[in-house]
């Protein structure tokens, strides 16, 4: 990536941000700054990446926990590598049980929706695998926070008291009441520049460390999970807990303009990022803030997200390969369907055969991009009494219909948003990015991808570019600063079109590209949150 070619067209509250030695980019400055700790203690980007993830678990809980599921692309001694610590569903659930509970559909909330959790496997895996330090001393930061408390930044308070709000009115029961405890002890949310700390969190981190994580999934914390869930009659069991182990998995890509954007393999969503970049590789782009663009960028990202939806589980369960949906014929079919006007996508037909993302690098060219998530929130709702633990509903994402590719199934993984992305070229690392934000996520990256390459911005003006995104149908929203030509013109092409002044509907990225010449790295955070740079 050369930074002589990239400029910054917006006006921006925040400046791109140039570092040498070591870089850190998040959506919460104290994670940031956890990480920035780590690496100058001596860990490589790695390590900062388990450090920076451990403490937003405790900074930003609004968007993910310890219980929560990860994914992660490691860029070390000139190989891409990927990890998915999401968890699958509990061995004794199934559609047939659920529908014996008089279930048509997968709550939202509860002890139900609540797969086996990842996130812990995952900082303790990277560790062992790429680590310099120990998961002790990488965790110290995040349980220092929990600990001793932080103030509550402005974007954090607000979610928080929106979820405040919210769970009062829907989380009656008693299994809900270890989240009010520990969460709105006082009766409410933490106010924004409140202190906010939780020493049971700082505990269970301090087990999960010394025991390299085996406690959560083999010893005491597992035990308190499972006997909690059990006893609201969840389907989540010790034996689920014991039984889960991180994949390694061979990340997939597609070259796009000379680069080579990749993704973790479903089951996560970063597939669609990819079909969508292959179609629209198949136009030429010459501006940005055309009609042209927008209409094409808009029809390219309805076709594939459509696809995704119906085609995207556990690929042990997968009715399309993944090949074929990468491939220059499947782009070119969906790509002859965009003419001039808005249409109302069909699903292909293939040949028969509420989280947080972070980027770290260091000055030994090690890179990481990291995202992990409770899903919707805080999750469940579900809290382990006396450890700080907020299960993920990722459960919830699961289809009720058995026909349907994403059904439920014990053991098997349900369709993920989280994604992180990672970018190539000539088999160099440019670096990580990534865009938070349930089925935001691959629009984001798409949108943060062609920005960088098809329009030359640099990382913080990538970001800060307005947003845009496919709701269904020929439904889209757009935020607030969208150019009002351009959408009046786009609204006369047929595209249903709504503006939101909420601007964290549109996601919330962080990016790091690293100049292979000098060693360099830039970054960009996210202006539409608390999103903060650490770097030296």
């Amino acid at each position: 990536m050369k930074f002589d070619h990239l400029y910054q067209p917006y006006p921006s509250a925040r400046n791109t941000v140039f570092a040498r030695n070591g870089m850190v980019a998040t959506s919460q400055p104290l994670a940031a700054q956890a990480g920035l700790e780590i690496l100058q203690k001596g860990g490589n980007a790695i390590d900062a990446a388990i450090a920076a993830a451990a403490a937003l678990t405790v900074t930003e809980p609004t968007s993910n926990g310890i219980g929560a599921d990860a994914f992660a692309l490691v860029w070390t001694k000139g190989k891409l590598h990927g990890l998915n610590a999401s968890g699958p569903a509990p061995s004794s659930i199934s559609i047939e049980a659920l529908k014996e509970r008089g279930y048509e559909k997968m709550p939202v909330h509860g002890v139900v929706p609540i797969t086996v959790p990842g996130a812990p496997s995952a900082w303790a895996e990277l560790s062992r695998k790429f680590g310099k330090l120990s998961l002790t001393d990488v965790l110290a930061p995040a349980i220092r926070y929990a600990e001793e408390g932080y103030a509550i930044t402005p974007t954090l308070g607000k979610y928080w008291g929106y979820a405040f709000k919210r769970f009062k009115e829907v989380l009656t029961g008693e299994e809900f009441q270890e989240w009010f405890r520990t969460f709105a002890s006082m009766g409410k949310a933490p106010e924004i520049g409140g202190i906010w700390r939780s020493k049971d969190h700082a505990d269970t981190l301090r087990k999960i460390a010394e025991s390299n994580g085996e406690s959560f999934y083999r010893g005491e914390l597992a035990e308190k999970i499972a006997d909690y869930v059990q006893k609201y009659d969840g389907f989540l069991s010790k034996e689920d807990l014991a039984a889960y182990q991180p994949e390694w998995v061979e990340p997939i890509s597609v070259s796009y303009r000379g680069y080579d954007v990749w993704e973790i393999p479903p089951n996560g969503q970063g597939l669609v990022a990819l079909m969508a970049l292959k179609i629209a590789g198949g136009f030429d782009f010459t501006e940005k803030e055309t009609v042209d663009t927008y209409h094409k960028q808009m029809e390219t990202m309805k076709l594939s997200f459509t696809d995704g939806k119906a085609f995207i589980t556990d690929p042990a369960h997968m009715e399309a390969e993944v090949g074929h949906l990468l491939s220059e014929e499947y782009a070119r079919k969906r790509r002859e369907l965009i003419g001039e006007e808005a249409i109302e996508p069909e699903v292909y037909t293939p040949p028969k055969g509420g989280t947080v993302y972070l980027a770290a690098a260091d000055g030994e060219g090690n890179m990481v991009s990291f995202i992990q998530s409770n899903y919707m929130g805080f999750g469940s709702g579900i809290v382990v009494p006396g450890t700080g633990i907020a299960l993920q509903n990722r459960g919830h994402d699961f289809s009720l219909d058995p026909g349907h590719a994403n059904s439920l199934k014990p053991g098997k993984k349900t369709y993920h948003t989280i994604i992180p992305g990672f970018l190539t070229k000539d088999n160099e690392a440019v670096g990580p990015f990534g865009v938070m934000g349930g089925y935001m996520q691959p629009q984001g990256h798409f949108q943060v991808i062609m920005n960088t390459i098809d329009f030359h911005l640099d990382p913080q003006a990538a970001l800060d570019a307005p947003r845009w995104q496919w709701l269904e149908g020929k439904k889209f929203t757009v935020e607030s600063h969208f150019p009002r030509h351009l959408l009046q013109a786009l609204i006369r092409k047929g595209h249903q079109i709504q503006v939101t002044s909420d601007s964290g509907a549109f996601g919330r990225g962080q990016i790091i590209w690293r100049n292979p010449e000098t060693g360099v790295l830039m970054g960009g955070t996210e202006s539409r949150t608390d999103g903060h740079i650490a770097a030296w």
